[in-house]
Order: structure tokens, then sequence, then C-alpha cells
């Protein structure tokens, strides 16, 4: 059962904090630019689905993520690093140290995952 933290609305504090943060952040934004440049309107309602799915169960997100991700050139271990960084301050700050212990549990399921996608093998 997810926190009473974590709902629809909160997720989409979440994400849009989270995503703020990464295009101010010097490791992150070259990649997210380079991919999301102008289509950023159409990436966040897909974020909010996402993590609406994940954390909740709810709505309709349908999608290869891990895919999605593969196709992704340049990808080294300091992004995945700075990633989880940003996602747990974000987290925290958005729903409560005790409130975040799910997102962040789900989070570093989803940087494992990518990483041994990457390099067959978790560097963080």
């Amino acid at each position: 059962m997810p926190s009473s933290a974590i709902t629809e609305s909160s997720i989409v504090r979440l994400v849009d904090t989270f995503y703020a943060r990464v295009r101010d952040d010097a490791v992150l934004s070259p990649v997210f630019e380079a991919k999301l440049a102008g289509r950023w309107h159409e990436h966040m309602p897909r974020m909010y689905a996402f993590w609406t799915k994940v954390l909740l169960g709810t709505g309709e997100f349908q999608g290869n993520v891990f895919g999605k991700h593969m196709a992704l050139s340049g990808i080294e271990t300091a992004h995945f690093v700075r990633w989880l960084t940003l996602f747990r301050l974000t987290a925290v700050d958005v729903f409560g140290v005790d409130g975040a212990t799910e997102a962040l549990v789900v989070a570093q399921r989803i940087a494992s995952s990518l990483q041994l996608g990457f390099f067959g093998e978790i560097r963080t």
C-alpha cells in the first residue's frame, strides 16, 4: 500500500520538481535536452502517467521504458549517480522522509535495471 503522502497531485509535484532540477543540472541536462528539447510538453504527461502507474498502480501508462533508455548514447555511471541523488532529494522534499521510501525503492530498482542494460553490472 502506498504512503498516504503519495497521491496523484503529489506525483505531479514530484515529476515537475524533479525535471526542473534535471534541466538545471550540469550532468543530466545535456542528456535530457538532447532528446527532449522542444518536446518537454509531450514528455511530462508520460512521466506523470509512469510514476502514477508504478507508485499507485493506477493509470494508463504503456511503453517500453527499458528500450527507450537503451537507445540513449553517452550514458555513464555519473548520470545514474546524479539521477538518483536528485530523485532522492526531490522525493523527500515532496513526500517527506517516511513517505518517500516506496518511491526511492522503485527509483533504485529502475536505475539498477538500466545500469545492467548499459554496463552489464551495477556500478553505483
